[in-house]
């Protein structure tokens, strides 16, 4: 069965990123013939949230005036992409022991309440479940999870907060030390991911 892969890429750097050229090769790994892939660049900025945002986030929607509607256009497109997705990629430096502010600022956009998730009296509940998620990250020096790490941990505790819980990191750790050593041992673990069925 033919799937969808959304791809989210939120190193600064281009051509040189550890993280875009792991993303692609597990791509290409993961793919199969029909599989449609989505590229969302975020190098291409997203907005960051803002009064106005959470106003017209916590005003019910038909009661939304055009302009909040305008507001929440971004928010939309991008959920949009993770509610057609059957499994996401996320490229993701550590950047002073966290993500980038740009990946920080796509999950912000992307956590709603009422949308990707909801308040129950048994606590939250992810409604975007039944989907697979990878981390693909690279650290100059921290250790993955570690004490020092506030990017995988935070990341897998997003995810799970809006419903997808089947997650697995790709790790290029130490990359300032032993890059190629790094990147051999990210391959290595990506060797053991087999194709995802939709």
């Amino acid at each position: 069965m033919k799937k969808s892969i959304l791809n989210i890429q939120s190193s600064a750097a281009t051509a040189t990123s550890i993280t875009r050229q792991l993303s692609d090769e597990l791509i290409a790994k993961i793919s199969g013939d029909g599989d449609s892939v989505v590229q969302r660049d975020l190098n291409e900025p997203i907005s960051f949230v803002d009064e106005s945002w959470i106003g017209a986030a916590y005003t019910p929607e038909e009661k939304r005036s055009d302009e909040q509607k305008s507001g929440l256009a971004l928010s939309d497109a991008l959920i949009a992409e993770l509610k057609e997705t059957d499994v996401l990629v996320i490229g993701a430096p550590i950047y002073n022991f966290s993500v980038p502010a740009v990946l920080k600022a796509w999950v912000d956009q992307i956590a709603r309440v009422g949308v990707t998730f909801n308040y129950t009296e048994y606590g939250p509940e992810g409604l975007l479940t039944g989907k697979k998620a990878y981390i693909v990250v690279a650290t100059g020096g921290v250790p993955v999870d570690s004490p020092a790490d506030f990017a995988v941990p935070y990341l897998k505790q997003v995810l799970a907060f809006v419903g997808i819980k089947n997650v697995e990191v790709i790790a290029a750790e130490g990359v300032s030390m032993d890059r190629d050593g790094a990147i051999e041992k990210a391959r290595n673990t990506m060797a053991g991911v087999t194709a995802v069925a939709a």
